[in-house]
């Protein structure tokens, strides 16, 4: 069996579907008050053997429940919300709740991956290498440390050698329409787009970054799925790695991709950015991928444009949107 935590959510749900699709089948999926919630339509055409509250899980899971028969936990559950400014409910969900769970698959013997975040590099001033010596990094805001804080924990407890972590950077794409205002832009924008004919974006406020020339590392989530997996059947293969495109594009870009995706001329609005993000926001980001490519890993991602035509037109533009 495979426990998939956060496995109703935007990454969880679409390991699950990459994992129907190579056969796997016998899966848990934790997750938390999922059922009758939004996220719920993720999971309506995947395949898997049972649903358990995270609530109750991480207890069930050391007095013993799963003892047996556990081949691997892809932990993607956590709050990803990089707005939460409660450190301590984050320290609890992100940080400690990874730590016993790490802990458990060890003993265990079963194979470790979960998620950790490009937001643990700031501003990026220390660069974006996943260099295990460099980890010594500053984040913008309280969900970025918390997720700091495990990555930290790994390396503190000798545990990359043991478990896989995953720095992911700004994944896009199918399933992740619960998500409200932690929606990708792409989202964001062809919902603006159908309905407006306009996309919003930020002013810039530096100077060396012209309006919508702000700069994220966007990675679809589709080709995110097919690394993980790789990693899962190369269990040898243990550190922590970003994840990521390797390119930097700009939104400007991100918005002309998904206007000719929509099939619609390019207008582009810049609005004020809010005071509550002007002080934690990263005008760039690039996966340093050289630690990945020392592994030998096949996958390959795809730029803006073909990720975003592939979003739009097999996903967005089509009644039924998820992932099956």
């Amino acid at each position: 069996m495979i426990i998939v935590t956060g496995g109703a959510g935007f990454i969880g749900s679409a390991l699950i579907w990459g994992l129907n699709r190579k056969g796997f089948k016998d899966i848990l999926v934790v997750d938390q008050n999922a059922a009758g919630s939004p996220k719920w339509g993720n999971l309506d055409k995947l395949s898997y053997t049972a649903y358990f509250e995270s609530s109750g899980f991480l207890t069930s899971l050391e007095q013993g429940k799963w003892n047996t028969g556990v081949s691997a936990i892809l932990h993607m559950g956590a709050c990803s919300d990089t707005t939460e400014k409660n450190t301590a409910f984050l320290r609890e969900n992100n940080t400690l709740y990874s730590e016993r769970l790490a802990a458990w698959a060890i003993r265990h013997n079963v194979y470790f991956a979960y998620a950790s975040s490009a937001a643990a590099y700031g501003a990026g001033e220390r660069g974006f290498s996943d260099d295990d010596d460099t980890l010594r990094l500053k984040a913008l805001n309280p969900y970025g440390q918390s997720k700091l804080d495990f990555d930290l924990s790994v390396l503190r407890n000798k545990w990359e050698t043991q478990v896989t972590g995953f720095r992911f950077f700004n994944v896009y794409g199918p399933n992740e329409y619960h998500k409200g205002a932690m929606r990708s832009m792409v989202h964001k924008g062809f919902e603006q787009i159908q309905s407006g004919g306009k996309l919003r974006l930020f002013k810039s406020y530096k100077a060396e970054y012209p309006d919508g020339g702000q700069k994220r590392d966007f990675v679809y989530v589709k080709d995110v799925v097919d690394l993980v997996l790789w990693f899962m059947e190369h269990p040898a293969k243990k550190g922590i790695y970003n994840v990521g495109a390797g390119r930097a594009q700009s939104w400007n870009e991100l918005a002309e991709a998904l206007f000719k995706a929509c099939r619609k001329p390019v207008q582009i609005e810049y609005v004020d950015m809010p005071e509550s993000i002007k002080n934690q926001y990263q005008y760039f980001t690039q996966a340093d991928l050289t630690k990945l490519r020392q592994t030998n890993c096949p996958v390959t991602f795809q730029n803006l444009e073909t990720g975003v035509s592939d979003y739009v037109k097999h996903h967005l533009l089509r009644e039924d949107p998820y992932l099956s």
